[in-house]
C-alpha cells in the first residue's frame, strides 16, 4: 500500500492533508477518517474517480456512495426540494452521524450510479475529514473496505483491503466509534427510517416535533441496513430498495454505511 501519513496532530494535518487533497483533484482515490470508521474517497463530479472507487470496494453502480460535505452550505448546490424538517434535523446533528437522502439537483455534473435522482448527504465530525473535504469540496465516501468484509477502523486495515489501488492513505489513529449513521429519507412529504444507527428515533422525534417519523418496515425499526452508505436508489416504487451487503455484521453494514462513509 501507499505509506500512510500521520495526522494525529494538527502539525501533522496541516503537513500531510495536501497531499489527500491533490491526489483527489488529480482524479485518485484516498483514504481518510470518518466519525465512525475509515472511509475510501473520490472527487464526487469525477465520474471516473467514482468509477474507481466502486472497483476498489468491489461493488456495482447499484450501490452508489453517499457524499460527504464540509458544511451545510453545501446543500443548497447540491440538493433541491428540500423540507423544511430536513433542514431542522440537519442544523441539531451536522456535524454527526445523520445521513440525510435527498433529491438531487438535476443539472449537476457527476454521475455516482443509479442513483435514482437521489444523493445521501452528510458532514462529518471529524477534524481530518473536514480538513480534506474544505479544500476539496464534497467527496464521494463509502467505507474503507471491500464488499462484504469488516469495516476499517484503523488506516492499517484499509490498506490491507484497498491496497494499491489507494494513492494517499491518511492515518487520524483507530476508530473506537463504529456506530453506523442514521439514514433518514427526506424525499417524501414525512421522513422515513432506512437505517437506524448513531442518532435514536427519540432524538430525531423531538427535534421533528409533530411531523411524523415514517418506518416502512413491518417491524420495529432496528438495524434496518448494516451499511455506512445506503444504496441511494432508494425510492423506486415508493419502497426502500433491500441493501445486498448485509450478510456481514460487522461489514459496511456495521458502519457511516457508508456515512464512509
Amino acid at each position: 500500500m501507499s505509506p500512510a501519513l500521520d495526522c494525529t496532530t494538527q502539525k501533522a494535518r496541516d503537513e500531510n492533508v495536501p497531499a489527500a487533497v491533490e491526489a483527489i483533484r488529480a482524479g485518485e482515490l484516498i483514504v481518510l477518517p470518518t466519525d465512525t470508521v475509515y472511509g475510501i474517497g473520490a472527487d464526487a463530479f469525477n465520474a471516473h474517480a467514482v468509477e474507481q472507487l466502486l472497483a476498489a470496494k468491489g461493488r456495482g453502480r447499484d450501490m452508489p456512495p453517499p457524499v460527504l460535505i464540509p458544511d451545510q452550505r453545501a446543500v443548497d448546490g447540491l440538493a433541491m426540494n428540500v423540507p423544511s424538517y430536513a433542514k431542522r434535523l440537519m442544523e441539531r446533528f451536522w456535524p454527526g452521524g445523520l445521513t440525510l437522502v435527498l433529491r438531487a439537483q438535476p443539472s449537476l455534473a457527476w454521475d455516482l450510479g443509479d442513483t435514482n435522482g437521489t444523493v445521501g448527504l452528510r458532514i462529518p465530525d471529524d477534524e481530518v475529514a473536514l480538513a480534506v473535504l474544505r479544500e476539496t469540496g464534497p467527496l464521494a465516501v463509502s467505507s474503507a473496505n471491500r464488499t462484504g468484509e469488516a469495516a476499517a477502523t484503523t488506516v492499517t486495515e484499509a490498506g490491507f483491503a484497498l491496497g494499491p489501488a489507494v494513492r494517499v492513505y491518511l492515518d487520524g489513529g483507530p476508530r473506537t466509534d463504529v456506530e453506523p449513521s442514521t439514514i433518514i429519507d427526506c424525499t417524501k412529504a414525512d421522513p422515513v427510517v432506512l437505517r437506524l444507527g448513531s442518532v435514536s428515533p427519540e432524538a430525531i422525534t423531538e427535534v421533528l416535533a409533530g411531523v411524523e417519523l415514517v418506518n416502512p418496515f413491518d417491524q420495529p425499526v432496528i438495524d434496518l441496513a448494516k451499511e455506512d452508505e445506503p444504496p441511494i436508489d432508494l425510492t423506486k416504487g415508493g419502497e426502500p430498495v433491500p441493501d445486498p451487503a448485509t450478510e456481514s455484521p460487522d461489514g459496511e453494514a456495521a458502519q457511516e454505511t457508508t456515512e464512509p462513509h
